[in-house]
C-alpha cells in the first residue's frame, strides 16, 4: 500500500508499505478520506515534539472497516463506515474521570503516536476503542464530510466552553476552515449575529462567500476593533473567538468584547512566541472571561457527526479541494497558501 510518511522537517515521502495486520484489540480500516489541516503543514515544516519519525501522519480520518481483531468490543464488523478520533485520552486519570478528557495529561494522538490516515489502510489501536473513539458514520454522511467531524469536534468543545448561546453577538477572528466551522456552529447554537474578521482579503472573500457571516471585516484595510464596535452600536461582542495563531488577535479580542464578554483563545500560538501582553484592567473592570480550548473528546466527535448528519453544520461546501494521496504535496501547498478552505485526501 502507499503511505505519506514523515521522516524529518521538509522530508515527507510517499512510500510503499506492507498492509497492517490487526492484532488483538485492534480494528483495520480502509481509509476513504483523510482531511488536511494547518497542523499537517506545521509538522511538514517543523516536526512535532510528540511525533517520533518515521511516522505516517494524518488525523482527520474516515473509512471502512475491513477486518476486526480478536477481543474488540462494540460489535464492529467488516463494512462498517467509521470516523476515528484524533486526540486519544487515557480514560482513567483524574481529569478523564471528571469528564475533562480534553486536558488528559496522558493523551496520545493518531498520526503522532500511532500511524495516521494518509495511507490506504491503518489499524485503530486499542487505546481508541477503550474510550469509545471509533464512531459509526450516520447514513447520508459521506466519508469526506465525516473526516471534517474531527475539526468540528474541536470547535464544539471551544463553543461549549465559551457558552455561545441564543442572542449572542459573536466575532470569529480567522477565516480558515476552523473559522468557517465556528461561524456555522455559532449560528446553529442560536447566535444573533456572527461577524468574521480576517487580515487576508482574498481568504476573507473566499470564506465569507461560503459561510455568509453577518459582516466580513478585513483587518488589513480597516480597524477591526472599531468596526466591531460600530456593528454592535458601541457595545462590543458577547463572544470573541480567535481562530488564528496570532498574539495580536488575542490582544485585540479583549477590546472587541462587550462588558461581561467571553474571549476564547482557540488558536494556539507558535511555540517560539507563546507570550502576549494584555491590559488586565480591561479584564478586571469589564468583567471579561478568557478561556482556553484544546482539542476534543470522544463525545465531541459524536456530537460533531450528529450536527453534520442533521444539517445543522453543513461541511460539504467547505471542502474546496479533493485530491489523491499521490498529490499530497500539492495538498500541503494549498493549505499553506490559504487558497483552499478544506482539502481532503482520498488514498
Amino acid at each position: 500500500m502507499r503511505v505519506a510518511r514523515f521522516h524529518a522537517p521538509g522530508d515527507l515521502r510517499l512510500e510503499d508499505a506492507d498492509e497492517p495486520v490487526p492484532r488483538p484489540g485492534e480494528v483495520k480500516i480502509r481509509v476513504r478520506q483523510c482531511s488536511t489541516c494547518g497542523t499537517d503543514v506545521k509538522i511538514f515544516n517543523h516536526g512535532h515534539h510528540h511525533l517520533v519519525p518515521p511516522r505516517v501522519i494524518g488525523h482527520e480520518i474516515a473509512g471502512e472497516i475491513v477486518e476486526v481483531g480478536s477481543d474488540v468490543p462494540g460489535g464492529w464488523s467488516a463494512g462498517d463506515r467509521v470516523q476515528v478520533i484524533a486526540a486519544v485520552p487515557c480514560g482513567t486519570c483524574p481529569d478523564c474521570v471528571r469528564g475533562r478528557m480534553t486536558v488528559c495529561p496522558n493523551q496520545t494522538s493518531m498520526g503522532y503516536h500511532y500511524d495516521g490516515g494518509f495511507a490506504e489502510y491503518l489499524v485503530v489501536p486499542p487505546a481508541v476503542l477503550r474510550v469509545d473513539g471509533l464512531n459509526r458514520i450516520p447514513d447520508g454522511v459521506g466519508f469526506a464530510e465525516a473526516s471534517v467531524a474531527e475539526p468540528l469536534a474541536c470547535v464544539v468543545n471551544g463553543q461549549e466552553l465559551a457558552g455561545v448561546a441564543t442572542d449572542d453577538d459573536v466575532v470569529v477572528v480567522g477565516a480558515g476552515p476552523i473559522g468557517c466551522l465556528h461561524v456555522r456552529l455559532a449560528r446553529a447554537r442560536g447566535a444573533r449575529r456572527v461577524f468574521l474578521v480576517e487580515l487576508n482579503r482574498s481568504r476573507l472573500d473566499m470564506s465569507a462567500a461560503v459561510v455568509e457571516p453577518d459582516a466580513a471585516v478585513c483587518g488589513s484595510e480597516v480597524d477591526a476593533i472599531d468596526e466591531v464596535r460600530k456593528l454592535t452600536d458601541g457595545r462590543g461582542a458577547d463572544v470573541v473567538i480567535t481562530a488564528a495563531a496570532s498574539g495580536a488577535a488575542q490582544r485585540e479580542a479583549l477590546r472587541m468584547a462587550a462588558r461581561s464578554g467571553r474571549i476564547s483563545f482557540f488558536g494556539g500560538l507558535p511555540k517560539d512566541r507563546p507570550r502576549i501582553s494584555l491590559d488586565s484592567n480591561l479584564v478586571h473592570y469589564r468583567e471579561l472571561t478568557i478561556l482556553g480550548a484544546n482539542g476534543s473528546s470522544p463525545a465531541h466527535n459524536k456530537r460533531a457527526l450528529e450536527l453534520i448528519a442533521a444539517g445543522w453544520v453543513p461541511v460539504h461546501d467547505l471542502i474546496t479541494h479533493r485530491l489523491r494521496l499521490t498529490e499530497f504535496h500539492d495538498a500541503i501547498e494549498l493549505v499553506a497558501s490559504g487558497q483552499a478552505i478544506k482539502v481532503t485526501i482520498e488514498p
